[in-house]
């Protein structure tokens, strides 16, 4: 059996628990988590003892290493997540999780499709708008901008790239529409969400040619913003300058076909950069691949491209691979 994946492990280690036991687990998940667990969980077969008893036994040992008695949960919380994500990322999350209870409309909002979430604020401010979609995960948002109208979606970003913590009037109209919808009473307190990168982490998510649309809108009001928001953008291109170890960590996530189809449109440079971290036998059929594939839609290239970003995201998120040249290793 292959290496398995951090949600692959997850979801022995849960199944091994019963029923009950696992169901109590997942109660404490986000929603991005049990999706994942349990599209791991439905594909899960032939697993062996030995696997099982590999997983288990990594968990133990985890356990054992970094559990950590004699100080404050709060303070643990936010060292650990320091350490593992760095500063800048951990910031959001840490505020996410010490402010407990308070964000409760907001999180119910993270179990709804992107299409209800965008009739519940379509007529609302995009100040408030841009408010609930900075909250979100951004693969979600996006897909709630996708469903916004196209003559708002520039504003809407352009305020995500600039906000710098939550306003106290813009926090009352928030939670009078959490009241409206879910009949929420507690009052949520400021946090540090928004800004530059989470409009670029929104647009990364966003097919081609809405995401230059929208970027086109962006610069021709604020080209400073605009050109912020791009140098945060991680394109196809950029797994150029990411280090051989999570390209070949990588490509075992992705299928050859949607890599072909993928690199048909890319820069040479993207193209040595994968044929390094393969085999030569390997390489030699990609390439001979390349070359047999005929004319292709643009659209299915790009398509191709967003595919792999999003499995490379979803692994930089998990801490399996480091995006970006230089950065450090993940052990």
């Amino acid at each position: 059996m292959a290496k398995l994946t951090g949600a692959e492990r997850a979801a022995v280690f849960l199944m091994s628990l019963g029923e009950n036991e696992a169901a109590e687990v997942m109660k404490h998940l986000g929603p991005r988590e049990v999706q994942q667990l349990g599209v791991a969980m439905s594909a899960m077969e032939n697993v062996t003892r030995d696997k099982v008893n590999e997983v288990i036994g990594d968990f133990v040992q985890t356990v054992e290493e970094q559990t950590s008695l004699g100080i404050g949960n709060t303070d643990y919380v936010r060292s650990v997540l320091v350490k593992a994500l760095g500063e800048d990322r951990a910031g959001g999350i840490i505020d996410r999780i010490l402010m407990g209870g308070n964000t409760r409309g907001l999180e119910q909002l993270k179990w709804l499709d992107p299409k209800t979430i965008a009739e519940m604020i379509r007529l609302e401010h995009p100040q408030i708008i841009a408010i609930v979609l900075a909250y979100l995960d951004s693969d979600q948002a996006a897909q709630v901008l996708q469903q916004l109208p196209e003559r708002t979606r520039h504003d809407i970003v352009m305020r995500v790239a600039t906000l710098e913590g939550i306003q106290p009037a813009a926090l009352k109209e928030l939670d009078e529409i959490m009241e409206r919808q879910f009949s929420g009473k507690q009052r949520i307190k400021s946090s540090s969400i928004g800004g530059a990168q989470a409009a670029a982490n929104m647009l990364n998510f966003l097919e081609s040619s809405s995401e230059s649309q929208i970027m086109e809108q962006i610069s021709d009001i604020d080209s400073d913003l605009g050109d912020e928001i791009q140098d945060l953008m991680f394109v196809f291109e950029d797994l150029a300058d990411v280090d051989d170890r999570s390209v070949q960590m990588l490509l075992r996530e992705i299928g050859t076909d949607v890599l072909v189809m993928a690199l048909k449109g890319a820069d040479e440079s993207v193209k040595e950069k994968f044929f390094r971290n393969v085999s030569k036998r390997a390489g030699e059929m990609l390439r001979d691949d390349l070359e047999a594939k005929g004319p292709v839609r643009v659209s299915e290239v790009e398509s191709a491209q967003k595919e792999i970003l999003a499995v490379a995201r979803r692994m930089a998120d998990e801490g399996q691979i480091a995006l970006g040249g230089g950065g450090e290793d993940y052990v």
